[in-house]
């Protein structure tokens, strides 16, 4: 943790893209499950989504009830993105696993949508000297989650900022398209949001995923 500055008020400002995701359809599941299903299914789906951050190295800074915010930081961008993209991917394997692990154990089933973005943010202690947090705050993590929350309205289950797609480079790039620009809620000016090209989905094209040295070699915790 920043090398070991964990005092209070141990902040500094970096450049990360950030990952926001969460339990579509969650007010409906909480009520509709029983009682003693859902922090199972909370801790189920919020394995699936650590596993795939820290594999691709990742790091998970917060879990906010079924969300979780989580960033990944190299000193070349666009490695960062490509590690954000690969645990993207391997999230949805992981989701395809336990959802016919649960259907077998008779366990409802749900699904994880993911909003994008790269920016610039605040990382360290925030808090009191007797409660601290160890997180990242500024506009960019507003903007993850409104992002993220988009998805219910476009129907998509991942969804990245302008920001996070022109970090991209070469074909990664070319699987994107938009999907419009938004106005999101806590933010000034409205936003392109693109994701994956529905026609690669459906034909079953999914990014590569980088090689594990080149992925230790190029994202870089701070």
């Amino acid at each position: 943790m920043l090398s070991g500055a964990i005092r209070h008020d141990a902040v500094r400002r970096i450049r990360a893209v950030l990952w926001y995701s969460d339990i579509t359809g969650y007010t409906h599941l909480s009520e509709s499950v029983q009682a003693d299903q859902l922090i199972p299914l909370i801790n189920d789906y919020a394995e699936a989504v650590i596993g795939a951050v820290k594999s691709a190295g990742g790091d998970v800074l917060k879990l906010i009830g079924d969300g979780v915010l989580a960033m990944f930081t190299s000193s070349r961008p666009e490695h960062a993105c490509r590690a954000a993209i690969d645990a993207e991917h391997d999230l949805r394997l992981r989701l395809g696993q336990l959802a016919r692990r649960r259907k077998t154990e008779g366990l409802p089933v749900a699904d994880i949508h993911l909003g994008l973005h790269a920016g610039d943010v605040f990382y360290g202690n925030i808090g009191t000297p007797d409660r601290l947090d160890f997180t990242v705050v500024g506009q960019a993590v507003n903007e993850v989650s409104r992002i993220s929350d988009m998805c219910h309205s476009t129907g998509r289950n991942m969804l990245c900022s302008s920001e996070f797609a022109d970090l991209l480079l070469g074909e990664e790039r070319d699987k994107l398209v938009s999907v419009g620009r938004f106005a999101l809620k806590g933010v000034g000016k409205a936003k392109e949001l693109f994701t994956l090209d529905p026609s690669l989905a459906a034909a079953g094209t999914t990014p590569k995923k980088m090689t594990t040295s080149r992925r230790r070699a190029s994202v870089a915790r701070p």
